[in-house]
């Protein structure tokens, strides 16, 4: 299996924040009498229980096959290649090894999928660390692979690509060719893969169970960390201070934890990205994306520089409409004084969305709906159940996921919206097999904000209420701030603490200070930083699952409000080609889907388009009032 495949697909989850036993039932019974019944997952299309004996068969099944794969193929790639059948000989191996990857993918899929439904029940804690392992034990046998298949000459592989069955993986090929100069001999490839269980991967483990474990003190009541977010969009503005105080406390409480785990781990990275000879500490990222440090560069630099016609000033204006001169960190995300109060009911947010995609694209629409008709969504809030929202791609010979904490809220059908973005974009990619589905971070972010902008589009268009009008734009803007300003702001953070680390360790306090300087700098004077902010950057899990991850849902922000200018000036035929890029999955460089629409990431102006699209929302809003 690649390094897309079992064990990375299960941690690639949009993790957010996280929740545990800690949330009041009661809570949680009120809030599904006014959501409505939410569908919960059925993952008996992958297995039907921990114990069932087909999880028994398939790992043993996994382990045979790698053992038989390895003894089948190992020191020999370089002289079947070279031989006049090597075409015909490597097609076979690759697909031996991406039938492996399918099922890998299928278990360690299983595993993630269920421990995220209940990250605290002891039997399906062992059960997801077990298989963890057995993936990771397994895979060692392959690992051969790759690094072989590296050092077979490039003229030898381009006689061997003219076969047409070894032809139909060569953007698979060429891709892993890309790794080649960061590639270690064969058994210090093979210590770091075994050492990532007791390594990297146990510390990503332990941030997830403190996490959980956290408990926050709001109205004389124990929460967990997510229903004490939650309290940060209420419209109650006692219980928005109260919320980012007693967050605060805790984090305080445990800065020290978290300051060690985010130590070990950027030093870990540190010690990998020597070994392997990368220059910047974004560069593997960059690697893994298929994408340019230099067009990275170009959007981050974009986005700092529009700040202040993007964030401060959308702040500044919402300060205003609170009749403030300064909004308090904890009131950033309140809702507006004029925003529509009540819960949107599950049938409701459905409605909404198929809705949108329907009228973008009955093919769209009709794949999305098998998610809610075939019970792909497991949307209620669970004690132990993970925080956030995420698609999981599972196996091609399977479908998707969708993972989502639904309560009501307008910002709760955008969420849905997003994930069945992802989830419509996997379904179409899974034609390509294990090997090729998977899609770059790239261009996975630009389905999902795709088809949130679809739904927003069509509510704006259905809502002819002035101050409703102007709520629903201003919470666009808000969601555009928050992939767009607040990613490359985290992006920002991240590059600073590695960048520090290999100087030494970082104190809880110097992680603050770097926290506190890259925020106040996105935020802007109009967001009144109060003491305790400065530990906030605790519980975001993408710095410790996914290293400079963050920057991709500002690409995919960017990305998206450029084609849907194409779309809006030429929507003829525009659904069919954006359904083919999709269904590309990863199969073609992003420049490459990209040109049929008339767009190049490489421009340094092509940023600038995305980032006024925004800048424009906010006009609008200024002329309401």
């Amino acid at each position: 299996m690649n390094a897309k495949s079992a064990t990375s697909r299960a941690s690639k989850k949009s993790r957010k924040t996280a929740i545990s036993k800690g949330a009041a039932v009661s809570k949680a019974a009120a809030a599904k009498s006014k959501t409505g019944k939410l569908p919960e997952w059925n993952l008996a299309d992958l297995y039907s229980g921990i114990d069932a004996p087909e999880v028994a068969r398939d790992l043993q099944e996994m382990d045979a096959a790698c053992i038989a794969f390895e003894t089948d193929y190992k020191g020999k790639l370089a002289d079947n290649v070279a031989k006049d059948d090597g075409g015909q000989w490597l097609a076979a191996a690759v697909k031996r090894y991406e039938a492996i990857d399918d099922l890998a993918g299928r278990l360690g899929s299983y595993a993630g999928l269920i421990h995220a439904g209940d990250s605290v029940d002891p039997a399906i804690t062992k059960f997801y660390g077990d298989v963890s392992e057995r993936l990771t034990a397994a895979s060692v046998h392959l690992l051969f692979f790759g690094l072989e298949l590296n050092r077979v000459d490039d003229a030898v592989i381009e006689r061997a690509l003219q076969t047409p069955d070894l032809a139909y993986y060569r953007p698979w090929i060429e891709d892993l060719r890309k790794d080649k100069p960061y590639q270690l001999e064969d058994r210090v490839e093979q210590l770091f893969h075994e050492k990532s269980q007791s390594g990297y991967a146990a510390w990503n483990r332990l941030f997830d169970q403190t996490i959980s474990g956290l408990r926050f003190k709001v109205g004389g009541k124990e929460l967990a960390i997510e229903p004490t977010l939650n309290f940060l969009q209420d419209r109650a503005p006692e219980k928005r201070k109260a919320a980012g105080q007693a967050l605060a406390k805790t984090f305080k409480e445990n800065e020290r934890t978290f300051a060690l785990v985010t130590n070990t781990l950027a030093k870990d990275k540190e010690i990998s990205d020597r070994w392997r000879g990368f220059a910047d500490v974004a560069d593997s990222r960059h690697l893994n994306n298929r994408v340019e440090r230099e067009v990275v560069d170009a959007l981050v630099g974009s986005v700092r520089s529009a700040y202040p016609r993007l964030s401060h000033r959308y702040y500044a204006l919402k300060a205003g409409w609170f009749k403030k001169k300064k909004l308090a960190h904890w009131d950033r995300n309140a809702p507006l004084p004029f925003a529509a109060t009540g819960t949107i009911a599950w049938p409701e947010a459905r409605n909404m969305v198929l809705t949108a995609y329907r009228g973008f694209s009955v093919e769209m629409a009709d794949i999305a709906e098998r998610f809610f008709t075939d019970r792909w969504i497991d949307a209620p809030v669970r004690p132990g159940k993970a925080p956030g929202a995420f698609s999981h791609p599972t196996t091609p010979s399977a479908h998707p996921y969708v993972l989502m904490n639904y309560q009501g809220k307008p910002r709760d059908v955008m969420t849905l919206a997003h994930e069945l973005g992802h989830g419509v974009h996997q379904v179409l990619a899974a034609k390509n097999g294990a090997l090729m589905a998977p899609t770059p971070l790239t261009l996975a972010e630009t389905a999902s904000v795709f088809g949130e902008m679809l739904t927003f589009k069509r509510l704006l268009g259905q809502t002819k209420n002035a101050k409703q009008r102007q709520a629903l734009l201003a919470g666009k803007v808000e969601d555009m701030i928050n992939t767009v300003v607040r990613q490359v702001a985290f992006y920002s953070f991240e590059r600073a603490i590695h960048t520090e680390r290999k100087n030494g360790e970082l104190t809880a306090q110097r992680i603050g200070e770097i926290w506190l300087s890259v925020q106040s700098e996105s935020l802007g004077p109009a967001i009144d930083i109060r003491p305790g902010y400065e530990n906030f950057w605790m519980y975001i899990p993408h710095f410790i699952h996914s290293p400079f991850y963050v920057y991709a849902y500002a690409f995919g922000d960017c990305l998206v409000n450029s084609l849907y200018a194409v779309y809006e000036n030429a929507s003829d035929g525009f659904a069919e080609r954006y359904l083919a890029m999709l269904a590309a999955g990863g199969t073609k460089h992003y420049s490459e889907l990209l040109k049929p629409f008339g767009l190049d990431a490489k421009d340094p102006k092509f940023w600038d388009g995305g980032l006024s699209v925004i800048a424009g929302m906010i006009d609008e809003l200024e002329t309401m009032g």
